[in-house]
């Protein structure tokens, strides 16, 4: 006859210890909240085609009506020092096509906060840091969709479409995390939407004004360079001007950006963005961990 061992458990013997879960499952259980807050903002950017067309509209026209109507007064002055001024531009509206979805997901953390979504958040059982990293995230992907459709139409500003711009919408990326990094510190340090969104519209527009994306950042009067020059989205803009593929104007002497006659490489500037980008999240994290 058969036997069928049993195990039993003896009165007073400590419980077998639960299995731990495997190395592949608690990294997936770690990346859950990134991707969570990822799919959010995408499925906001989905249902919201609106924004995503109202968005594209002011830097199509800088590109369109602004550019072409420079270019054509120039051209019939006599006194056009560059050959294409929308190439110029073009730069420049990417970067301006990038900046507004990406601060917007500070303005949608400040209203999770009135709303008490953010309440929710806090209690979930996630690192704290791992929600600002995941709408950073968010943030970064959706300014980059909103930067890829400007990149699509650049042939207007005689843009050549190669495998180059691949590398061009990398750096659109990166742009993209530096302001969502940057907006997501501003929204853990105000709580009123009314003051965030003045303190944003007065940061956003000089950043743009002063960052040699309207006008070349050489030439300048002493005072209008150093501001130029301290203004880290000059550096983002100029890294994106000198990768395109197109004219000549993008890498000409006249557009290029100098520091005491040294023109700084491509990868210093990105560099300088990261860290900018490194030092933003640190913060932001550093305060949301401390919201109550």
């Amino acid at each position: 006859m058969s036997r069928t061992d049993t195990v039993r458990e003896t009165p007073g013997a400590p419980a077998a210890a639960p299995a731990r879960p495997a190395p592949a499952g608690r990294s997936l259980h770690a990346l859950r909240p990134y991707t969570l807050l990822w799919r959010r903002e995408m499925t906001r950017l989905r249902h919201n085609p609106v924004r995503l067309a109202m968005g594209l509209v002011t830097p199509l026209l800088f590109l369109v009506v602004l550019g072409t109507g420079l270019d054509a007064a120039s051209s019939s002055l006599g006194k056009a020092q560059l050959n294409d001024y929308r190439a110029y531009l073009f730069p420049g509206v990417l970067i301006m096509s990038v900046q507004a979805p990406a601060i917007a997901v500070g303005i949608s953390l400040v209203w999770d906060r009135r709303l008490g979504v953010l309440r929710q958040m806090l209690v979930a059982p996630f690192p704290r840091s791992s929600i600002v990293l995941g709408l950073a995230f968010g943030g970064a992907t959706t300014g980059a969709v909103y930067g890829m459709f400007v990149l699509s139409v650049g042939g207007i500003a005689g843009i050549r479409y190669t495998p180059m711009l691949l590398v061009v919408l990398l750096e659109m990326l990166l742009v993209s995390l530096m302001f969502t990094a940057l907006g997501l510190l501003a929204a853990v340090t105000i709580r009123q939407v009314d003051t965030f969104q003045i303190v944003v519209n007065l940061s956003l527009m000089p950043m743009m004004f002063f960052s040699g994306a309207m006008f070349p950042p050489n030439g300048l009067p002493g005072w209008l360079a150093a501001v130029v020059k301290m203004n880290p989205l000059t550096y983002g803009i100029d890294a994106v001007r000198r990768t395109l593929p197109g004219p000549e104007v993008l890498t000409s002497d006249q557009t290029r950006l100098l520091l005491w006659d040294w023109q700084p490489p491509v990868i210093a500037e990105l560099g300088l963005l990261a860290a900018i980008t490194a030092v933003a999240l640190a913060l932001a994290t550093y305060r949301f961990s401390r919201t109550r």
